[in-house]
């Protein structure tokens, strides 16, 4: 299918992994039905990855939908008036520090009070359109469990300046964590492939044919349980922090999907922090540093590990 000026195209990640593309791109639109999807897929006019599929097509993590028919009303996300952390701007980006819990974008089945509902609320809809309809501005995500630091583009230049950056490995971020176990070294790294575990589509793994993944970490405490660690990221891939911490046995405190076990402590699930970011701004092509403190479940998970010691 030649890609017209019509088409739309959806990024696949985690949240809309596992689910029928007839479903998904039925939730995607406000004014069609199933069966029409399922008749415009049949005519070729929905592609995966620049391939033909069934509508029984089961969608994966970064699978990459071209749809080519006719033009009905998409679900385009709408303003929402949530407050938000900003702790970076300019004319052309923020960068903004999201509570755990929060989606960063809608998906097929959650619609509202995501991070994109309140950027397009807070820039009055001046958001970049390169990633998609449902994610304007986002140049990269964190899980919704996840809180910190997220780079937004104002504009589609300052999302492909900013994209280039991650995609060259000059972003620097960096995290806090909280891991099951005393590991044994003070410091370290992990270069193992990440991709999408081939028996549970909603988790990823360490894989021989995933993409290259290198996460690096330094102890800060230990509690002999539990060990508090930063760690700084080379690559982005989903979930990378959790599924590599689980590969060298020591699953993130309270993240149950990975197998890490629950602590008597409320967070909103795994104990992970995206605390600092280090990038050049589209706008004056300086280096920014942007640092936050310790979210509240950090606080809570150390103030609990160190009534223990």
């Amino acid at each position: 299918m030649k890609q017209t000026n019509n088409s739309k195209q959806f990024l696949i990640d985690i949240d809309d992994a596992n689910t029928r593309i007839d479903s998904f791109l039925a939730d995607c639109y406000a004014d069609i039905s199933r069966s029409y999807v399922q008749k415009q897929i049949k005519l070729n006019k929905v592609l995966v990855n620049d391939k033909e599929v069934k509508p029984s097509y089961i969608l994966k993590v970064d699978d990459i939908v071209t749809v080519d028919f006719e033009d009905k009303a998409i679900q385009e996300p709408q303003p929402e008036n949530i407050p938000l952390t900003i702790e970076y701007e300019d004319e052309d980006m923020l960068v903004v520090n999201k509570p755990a819990g929060m989606l960063t974008h809608p998906t097929s089945v959650e619609k509202n009070s995501t991070l994109v509902n309140a950027l397009l609320y807070y820039t009055k809809g001046h958001l970049s359109d390169c990633n998609g309809i449902l994610r304007p501005g986002i140049v990269h995500r964190l899980d919704r469990n996840t809180s910190g630091l997220l780079m937004i583009a104002k504009n589609n230049s300052a999302y492909e300046y900013l994209k280039k950056q991650i995609q060259e490995h000059t972003v620097e971020k960096k995290y806090y964590a909280i891991v099951c176990g005393d590991t044994k070294a003070d410091c370290g790294t992990i270069d193992a492939k990440i991709g999408r575990n081939k028996t549970k589509p909603e988790k990823m793994a360490v894989t021989e044919d995933g993409k290259p993944s290198i996460t690096h970490y330094n102890v800060l405490e230990r509690f002999g349980t539990h060990t508090f660690i930063d760690i700084n990221l080379e690559t982005g891939r989903t979930h990378q922090i959790r599924v590599h911490m689980s590969h060298i046995g020591h699953p993130l405190a309270n993240d149950t999907l990975y197998g890490g076990a629950k602590l008597p402590v409320k967070t909103k699930e795994q104990v992970l922090q995206a605390y600092s970011l280090k990038f050049i701004s589209p706008h004056d092509n300086q280096e920014h540093i942007i640092k936050i403190d310790f979210d509240d479940d950090i606080i809570r998970t150390l103030n609990y590990l160190r009534s223990k010691k």
